[in-house]
């Protein structure tokens, strides 16, 4: 497991739009109904600091946040979630689910922002204490249904989705990218409804992961 922990860190990743918040949200209710200990975050937040930056990265609008500021305040916000939120949960032995985490760094500040990809990697490595997911899973959807979503939901758009799509394209791009070099994150199609999506992720954690979960989690879809 990440980090010698005895828990399960799994990750959901993927454009605005993609259904990550509503995957993340399905997932705690089944580990719930299945009486799974667990533990639900997002980043950036989870914590005091984390949700003050969150403000500031999705909402700030007195100027201009520089690639690299907008990676430390990022980073910052991680460091505190791994250390009071990921890992004494994981020391717990919960499920720890989150919605985003490090590969989303490397595929908005690396490919969408044009940063260095491998000195992000050093840098995310030492904000997180080394910390990995056990399993990241990608949720692909091409940006303007990610867009046509948000919009349907009457979301506003946050600074990052004001980048606009040519941004949101190389973010996917990069995303793309890295599923294909990485062995701990599987792509999904996020086209799928949300319960045919949601139905795939419970089964892939459920079949990487049979020792730590009880069969009701199969079977407490509804």
């Amino acid at each position: 497991m990440a980090g010698g922990t005895t828990g399960i860190f799994v990750v959901l990743e993927g454009v605005e739009g993609a259904g990550k918040t509503t995957q993340v949200e399905l997932l705690r209710q089944r580990l719930e109904r299945a009486g799974v200990a667990h533990t639900v975050g997002r980043e950036p937040g989870g914590t005091e600091l984390g949700e003050a930056l969150r403000t500031i990265l999705l909402e700030f609008s007195q100027g201009e946040i520089l690639p690299e500021s907008e990676l430390l305040l990022i980073l910052a916000a991680r460091a505190a979630f791994v250390r009071e939120i990921v890992g004494p949960a994981l020391e717990r032995g919960h499920v720890v689910v989150v919605d985003r985490f490090e590969l989303s760094t490397l595929a908005y500040q690396g490919f969408g922002r044009g940063l260095d990809v491998e000195e992000l990697e050093t840098l995310n490595r030492f904000a997180t204490g080394g910390l990995r997911p056990d399993l990241t899973l990608l949720l692909d959807v091409p940006v303007e249904q990610g867009r046509a979503r948000q919009e349907r939901d009457g979301k506003e758009r946050d600074r990052f989705e004001a980048g606009g799509d040519p941004f949101l394209e190389r973010v996917r791009e990069g995303y793309n990218t890295l599923v294909r070099r990485r062995e701990d994150v599987i792509l999904l199609d996020g086209t799928l409804r949300s319960e045919e999506v949601h139905e795939r992720v419970a089964g892939l954690i459920g079949s990487r992961f049979p020792e730590r979960f009880p069969e009701t989690f199969t079977t407490a879809s509804g």
